[in-house]
């Protein structure tokens, strides 16, 4: 195709979307509610999956030491620990730093109820925080470390805790909220594109005495879509501008509006920056895509004269 004749579709094309007035209007709204409820739901799936990664990446191992424990012994366990492949990292939290960390967490409450208990009245064990490659792997790694323990005697280890069956649970549930919002996000987008093909369809039909008479006069059939391919890219285009921007100013407001909150409840939405890159390229994608696939169907049936 030549470049002449391709800027003459393109100038068709952005006639068609202003003269057509009313059916514009009509196609660009249905795109651009269609895609903001999209494009709310998907927000929320992003962030539902990135709440449930933070919470995986939580999943830890804590073992305790046993109270008399040698400097020696706790270096060969810790090697030993390391050297479990499904081990990322070991740090070891000395029973002083584990105190320090648990007044931290009761705030002024602990600090009354901890009193006194510095130095040798230290009641904790010094102990390892071990983080793991995948998470679904703590209970396999607990138990290799249980098995590396038993070869020594006496054993080195007073405790092994990582929260069995709650960790379970946690995965189990986090794997359900992932499956589901993927689902819901799919049916959605599926009927947005159904809705929106259907309502730029209305827009053609009402041009089909045009099309026919293009046809008679001995237009290509080509020559006869591409202006309707430009028309349907322009409005999916147009339809997907106005829910992008929508909701990302809309979502950098409720950052701002809830930072404190959510911060108070260790809560990590996504940034809006993060955002920007995923969400502006998924909608205009879709509405390109849905105008053009409209266009092309609608378009089809009439060229038969």
């Amino acid at each position: 195709m030549r470049i002449s004749t391709f800027a003459r579709h393109v100038r068709e094309g952005a006639k068609n979307v202003v003269r057509n007035g009313w059916m514009t209007f009509a196609s660009i709204s249905a795109i651009s509610i269609s895609l903001f409820v999209l494009g709310i739901f998907l927000v929320l799936a992003l962030n539902v999956n990135s709440l449930a990664d933070q919470i995986e990446s939580q999943v830890e191992i804590r073992v305790y030491l046993e109270v008399n424990t040698t400097e020696q012994q706790r270096d060969a366990v810790q090697r030993d620990i390391a050297a479990i492949p499904e081990v990322k990292k070991v740090t070891f939290v000395s029973k002083e730093e584990g105190l320090n960390l648990l007044r931290e967490k009761m705030g002024d409450e602990g600090k009354e109820l901890l009193e006194g208990f510095d130095g040798d009245n230290n009641p904790l064990n010094d102990s390892f925080t071990v983080e793991v490659t995948d998470p679904h792997l703590v209970g396999q790694v607990a138990e290799r470390i249980k098995a590396n323990d038993a070869k020594n005697n006496p054993p080195l280890l007073y405790k092994i805790n990582y929260g069995k069956g709650t960790v379970d649970t946690l995965l189990k549930i986090t794997g359900i909220v992932r499956n589901v919002g993927l689902v819901f996000v799919l049916l959605l987008a599926f009927t947005a594109m159904f809705l929106i093909s259907n309502t730029i369809k209305i827009t053609i039909v009402g041009r089909r005495r045009e099309i026919g008479i293009m046809k008679l006069v001995g237009a290509t059939n080509g020559f006869i879509r591409w202006p309707f391919f430009i028309e349907g890219a322009l409005l999916g285009l147009i339809g997907s501008a106005i829910p992008v921007g929508v909701l990302l100013w809309g979502y950098a407001e409720l950052l701002n509006y809830t930072k404190v909150q959510l911060g108070l409840m260790l809560i990590k939405l996504i940034p809006v920056r993060e955002l920007v890159l995923i969400i502006p390229g998924l909608l205009f994608g879709i509405g390109v895509m849905i105008g053009i696939w409209g266009s092309i169907l609608s378009v089809r049936k009439f060229l038969k004269v």
